[in-house]
């Protein structure tokens, strides 16, 4: 099966931006158009269907939204719309949330949240009328969706990276995001966890590429550290630095970005972002896909600028995977 190559966006941009990103992805060749689902920024749902309306191939959908920030009914609609604004583009991505506290939800037995979620989810766009009754969720018999779907089974991606996430992923979903990572070397540990080849795995991290490497790996380090805490701690893989991330986290939150940012090594920064010229950067993915991943997805900022990074991707390091 074909490698997808795939962009995922930050939803932090002015109206039109997505629309002109999105039409350029599609005419150099990107299969799969991501947006976030971070906190306080934009909803996903504002720039995908901007996207949807500027083009006509690739795939499109959050990667991801959560079920305690949004209830499962309307996780269905917002699915639902973005299939009929796209044709039948749309994926859905689920995961269990992330700096939530800061917005006062609690996350309480997430695989259950996140099991009855894809439920009744999937029980809305499939028209089924017999109800639900879940430990966290549930439908009366009888409720439906009171508006036609463009199809009843989107494509479903659960974004995880434990063992009792991913294995989920291998019973419900058809693809696994491991988000914030560009590890090869998590391949073979997220194929074991899903059990299941037939759910594909996504990875993708920060994205920084540019003919002056050194530049953009400059900038990759300080986009990185914003969320090397969270992960690092989740690749069995990776040995950092003793301290490393404890000095992170305080440079991080006195605002030191840049200082912080110069203390990862290069041999970590690979790890967890893809960075440098497009042949550097080529090669990382290439890696990627030579382990056997479905889609790499390069995540934002992409370049030094946005539009440059988009155009690097698409005309210098596209060209250069075997896929």
């Amino acid at each position: 099966m074909r490698t997808e190559i795939g962009l995922g966006l930050q939803s932090d941009k002015p109206a039109g931006t997505y629309a002109r990103l999105a039409r350029a992805a599609e005419d150099a060749g990107f299969d799969v158009l991501s947006v976030f689902g971070d906190l306080m920024y934009q909803p996903p749902i504002f720039p995908l269907l901007e996207m949807a309306a500027a083009t006509g191939r690739v795939r499109l959908g959050p990667a991801c939204l959560n079920p305690y920030s949004m209830a499962p009914y309307e996780i269905a609609g917002q699915v639902a719309a973005l299939d009929l604004a796209s044709r039948g583009r749309a994926y859905l991505g689920l995961a269990r949330g992330t700096w939530l506290g800061a917005v006062g939800l609690p996350q309480p037995r997430p695989l259950v949240a996140l099991t009855e979620a894809v439920e009744v989810v999937r029980r809305l766009l499939r028209g089924d009328s017999d109800g639900y009754a879940g430990r966290m969720f549930a439908l009366a018999p009888g409720t439906t969706l009171r508006y036609d779907r463009y199809r009843p089974d989107p494509p479903l991606l659960i974004g995880a990276w434990g063992p009792r996430g991913a294995a989920l992923a291998g019973r419900v979903a058809d693809e696994i995001k491991v988000g914030g990572s560009a590890n090869p070397d998590m391949v073979p540990v997220i194929r074991s966890r899903v059990g299941n080849d037939d759910v594909g795995i996504v990875l993708g991290a920060v994205t920084v590429v540019d003919t002056d490497g050194e530049a953009a790996r400059a900038k990759a380090r300080t986009e990185v550290v914003m969320y090397l805490a969270v992960v690092a701690g989740l690749d069995p893989t990776v040995t950092l630095p003793d301290g490393l991330v404890a000095a992170v986290t305080r440079l991080v939150g006195r605002g030191a970005h840049e200082a912080a940012g110069r203390l990862i090594p290069d041999e970590v920064l690979d790890r967890f972002a893809f960075s440098g010229t497009p042949a550097q950067v080529a090669a990382q993915a290439q890696a990627l896909i030579d382990a056997g991943v479905r889609r790499v997805e390069f995540g934002t900022p992409h370049g030094l600028t946005d539009d440059r990074g988009v155009e690097l991707l698409g005309s210098a390091v596209l060209p250069l995977l075997s896929r």
